[in-house]
């Protein structure tokens, strides 16, 4: 275990002599940035439950990667991609499609189940691997596919993000002026289903909530401008993520563990200061209604 030296530069440059760790904050920085922009969408159009669902269903599609032999981020996006689009057809619109989540869930959760029977070697530690993330594990490749992922994603993003924002600010208009909101929402899952393909490297299926969701729920909370709140979205994620990293190059404890740790105390950091905030507005605004109504002492 690495002894903390209070030199925070020198044990940065130990920290990235070793090449895994180098590996580990790029596509962890890759990774947050994908997570926290897609993200932000995931929480305006209140699909958390969609991104938690393709997280599952990305473990089938891992599971069945590592049976043929292959890349499980390959199974992870065909699966994905594959179930989102799935998704945004059976329910077209983002505030009824539960049940058909619910539906392709449970099917793809039993196909992972029967890969990890079928697969007869290295069970144990490819499932906790899909499960709770391997940062510390990701090699020169899959660095390098998750950069041409980053790249696409961010070129996709760019072209459709103001229509996809419009249309998950408010459904009902975009649909009225004659927006496809169907092509729209396949698209969207589409983008979700590659975020939460990337972020289970990191944080894992059980865990993906941390950076796909709650970053963005934090910016919601402290702006309503959506430029600002992909920005504190982005920044949040990355934080936890490279925080993660460093902490747990001294303690020897899963980064999973860190990362989620540390953006669910930001979240209740963020929700502790709203909630003291609105309640000193509150009594501020009591106390002057009571002064504007009482009487006034004589001279």
């Amino acid at each position: 275990m690495t002894t903390f030296s209070y030199d925070i530069i020198g044990d940065l440059q130990q920290m990235l002599g070793y090449q895994f760790m180098v590996h580990a904050f790029e596509a962890g920085t890759l990774v947050a940035i994908i997570a926290g922009l897609v993200g932000y969408l995931v929480v305006l159009r209140r699909s958390a439950f969609a991104a938690h669902a393709l997280a599952h269903t990305g473990f089938a599609g891992a599971a069945g990667a590592v049976l043929l032999g292959v890349n499980p981020v390959y199974g992870l996006v065909l699966f994905t991609s594959v179930s989102g689009s799935g998704m945004a057809v059976l329910g077209q619109r983002a505030s009824q499609r539960d049940v058909e989540i619910g539906t392709v869930l449970a099917f793809m959760l039993g196909l992972g189940l029967l890969f990890i029977n079928l697969y007869r070697g290295g069970v144990a530690t490819e499932t906790y691997s899909i499960l709770f993330g391997e940062i510390l594990g990701i090699d020169s490749a899959s660095v390098l596919l998750t950069f041409e992922v980053f790249l696409a994603l961010l070129v996709a993003s760019f072209v459709v993000y103001r229509p996809l924002l419009f249309s998950a600010l408010d459904e009902d208009v975009s649909q009225a002026k004659g927006m496809p909101t169907l092509a729209l929402g396949i698209i969207f899952m589409l983008l979700v289903a590659i975020a939460v393909s990337m972020a289970v490297q990191v944080v894992g299926v059980l865990l993906v909530f941390a950076l796909m969701v709650t970053p963005a729920a934090i910016a919601v909370r402290l702006t309503t401008r959506p430029l600002y709140a992909v920005a504190i979205s982005v920044g949040v994620a990355l934080a936890a993520t490279w925080l993660g990293l460093f902490i747990a190059w001294y303690v020897q404890y899963p980064v999973s563990f860190f990362i989620t740790t540390l953006v669910f105390g930001c979240y209740l950091l963020v929700r502790v200061i709203g909630w003291l905030v609105g309640w000193i507005d509150r009594t501020w605004a009591a106390t002057e209604r009571t002064a504007a109504t009482s009487p006034s002492e004589p001279v």
